[in-house]
């Protein structure tokens, strides 16, 4: 039987990207996005929904995602679903992540986080002030081109 896992999400990020490096040297950051739908319910009223969901950016798409994108910023991600499953003081934990294979910021300088975010007035960030073209894309084979793939060995990961 035929599979398919592919998710495409456009939404704002809920909190700056935090950059680190797993033992290979590959860079990783995780993210969270915050995803609204609208849509009527029983009684005809708009009802608005927040899906908030976490997506793990690996090479140089977490680099960039890093120094140019902060709390607020809108994104399109693509990317597939991954079940992360451990084992803590005897219980069984599952989580359900997105993997970003493509990510391509949304909107333009001056757009991002009301208050402050990337392009704003706000308190100076260092390289996230340098504003990227209006559309930016890096894909995980872009990545790729830095090592091996868009995600480490089993061994390397950083939990």
């Amino acid at each position: 039987m035929a599979s398919f896992n592919r998710v495409i999400l456009v939404g704002n990020l809920t909190r700056d990207p935090e950059l680190r490096y797993i033992p290979s040297g590959m860079a990783v950051t995780d993210v969270g996005l915050a995803v609204n739908d609208r849509r009527k319910n029983a009684q005809g009223e708009w009802v608005e929904e927040t899906t908030f969901v976490d997506v793990t950016l690996w090479g140089r798409t977490a680099e960039v995602a890093s120094e140019y994108l902060g709390k607020g910023s809108p994104l399109l991600i693509e990317g597939r679903l991954k079940l992360d499953t451990w084992e803590k003081d005897g219980k069984k934990n599952s989580k359900l992540r997105v993997v970003g294979e493509r990510m391509q910021m949304l909107g333009s300088k001056g757009q991002g986080a009301p208050g402050g975010g990337p392009g704003k007035g706000g308190a100076s960030r260092g390289p996230r002030d340098a504003a990227p073209p209006a559309e930016m894309e890096y894909s995980a084979a872009e990545a790729a081109s830095f090592d091996s793939g868009a995600e480490p060995p089993a061994a390397d990961l950083p939990f």
